[in-house]
Formats: C-alpha cells, sequence, structure tokens
C-alpha cells in the first residue's frame, strides 16, 4: 500500500511538474524584454502625449509598412478612426493617472503637431526630429507617441465567435534634448481560446474566460505595455518590452 501511494503520489507531482513548466514556459513566451537599457541622465518631469496614428485608414488594403520612428516593418490593416481616438484617450489617462509626469493632453498636443508639420520648421527634418520640435514647444522633457498596425473586432458574442479580436500597436517615448527613443513597447495579440493555446493563461483570466471586444483587448494591451514605463523621478533606467502573441 505505501508503495502504491508512493507511486501514485510521485506520478501526481510529475503531472503537476509539467503543468508547472508549460505555465511557466508560458509566462516567458509572453514578454520578450530588449537588453538594451538606457540611463536616462535628464529627469523627466513633463510628458507631451501626442496619442496613436493609425499606420492604414479606413477605405486603404492591408500591406507591408514601415514605422516611421523606429524603421520597423509591419503587416497592417485598417483602422477605424473612432478606434484611433479611444485608444489616444486612454493613453493619456493612464499615463496622468499613474506616472505622476505633467502631462500635455493629445488634443493640444496634434494642433501644435499640425502647426510646425504645416511650417519651414519640419523641412528636412525626420520623424524624429519632427516630434523633438514638438517637445520643445512645450518645454517638455519627452513626447509619448504610437500607431496602431491592426484593429480587427471580434466578430460574435462574449461566447461564442466566428472571429477574435486582434490588435497590434507600437509605443515609442522621444527625448526632446537628444532626439532618441527613450523607451518603446509592441504589443501584438489576437485572443484565442484556452483551448487552443492553454499557456495563454493570463488572458483567460482578464477577459473572464469571455470573448472580449478589440476596445477592450486594446485597453489591456496598454496597461500591460505602460506598467513598464517608469514614474516620474531622477535620473533612471528605462526598459523596453516587447510582447507579440499573435495568431
Amino acid at each position: 500500500m505505501r508503495e502504491m501511494l508512493g507511486k501514485k503520489v510521485g506520478s501526481v507531482s510529475c503531472v503537476w511538474l509539467i503543468l508547472a513548466l508549460m505555465v511557466t514556459i508560458g509566462c516567458q513566451s509572453q514578454y520578450t524584454y530588449e537588453p538594451d537599457k538606457r540611463v536616462v541622465l535628464t529627469p523627466i518631469h513633463k510628458v507631451v502625449v501626442v496619442g496613436f496614428d493609425a499606420a492604414l485608414s479606413q477605405g486603404e488594403q492591408p500591406d507591408v509598412v514601415r514605422d516611421p520612428i523606429s524603421g520597423t516593418v509591419f503587416m497592417a490593416e485598417p483602422v477605424p478612426k473612432d478606434a484611433v481616438q479611444q485608444m489616444s484617450n486612454s493613453l493619456f489617462d493612464i499615463v496622468a493617472a499613474e506616472k505622476g509626469y505633467e502631462v500635455i493632453p493629445p488634443g493640444y498636443a496634434r494642433r501644435v503637431f499640425s502647426g510646425i508639420l504645416s511650417s519651414q520648421r519640419s523641412i528636412g527634418l525626420s520623424s524624429i526630429e519632427v516630434l523633438q520640435e514638438l517637445g520643445k514647444s512645450f518645454a517638455a522633457d519627452a513626447v509619448l507617441v504610437g500607431s496602431i498596425y491592426r484593429w480587427r473586432e471580434r466578430e460574435g458574442t462574449d461566447y461564442a465567435v466566428n472571429r477574435p479580436a486582434s490588435v497590434a500597436f507600437n509605443l515609442h517615448l522621444i527625448s526632446t534634448a537628444e532626439a532618441r527613443i527613450l523607451w518603446k513597447a509592441k504589443f501584438d495579440k489576437t485572443q484565442r481560446s484556452l483551448s487552443e493555446n492553454i499557456l495563454d493563461l493570463a488572458t483567460f483570466r482578464e477577459s473572464g474566460g469571455r470573448w472580449i471586444t478589440a476596445e477592450k483587448l486594446g485597453i489591456l494591451g496598454l496597461q500591460k505595455s505602460l506598467a513598464l514605463l517608469p514614474a516620474r523621478r531622477g535620473p533612471h533606467v528605462l526598459e523596453g518590452v516587447d510582447e507579440q502573441r499573435g495568431p
């Protein structure tokens, strides 16, 4: 009896070990931290939150596009204007509420940004240098800007879908003083059922076991990304995060 119990306990232990390894591998696969850590010598107190742009507007065909800030190439799909507005507002709200920066809202930032683009100040400047000019206009330490590359709404309900929601975006924090990227994040996620991806337990819990909308998925992506954007303080190290969980 004791020998049989020992074998049973050993078998159960092996099962739990396998499950633990699966969960561990799942957690590791969800986040890939970039090894490059850049020390910010100038404290960041004031940030211009430009918000998001659509890599492709409604009416355009899906295509390969190059990010104007990083130069990275992405496969992009048309993004609705209301999704861009929603994400820009949510980005500002989270940064304003949680990071302690003095922040310039997207609406105000875009008006000044448009003025810079229409003036001779932007002639011969790269995208990142134009953002640097925007930061200088507000005497800000940094500019926060992003692009949405995919906003695919779910087809179905909370409990049954023909097509799940799928969202992809990136964020860049640009130094006004040096015109360089201080911090960046990328989120790329298509929701899957737990049976399709047992390792994606985090999203399953966060969604309450339901099929969520693109808006909800986008907000989850913002929360995960911005959790790694340091709050206001003196000189510090900024870490980039790259999260890819596409189809």
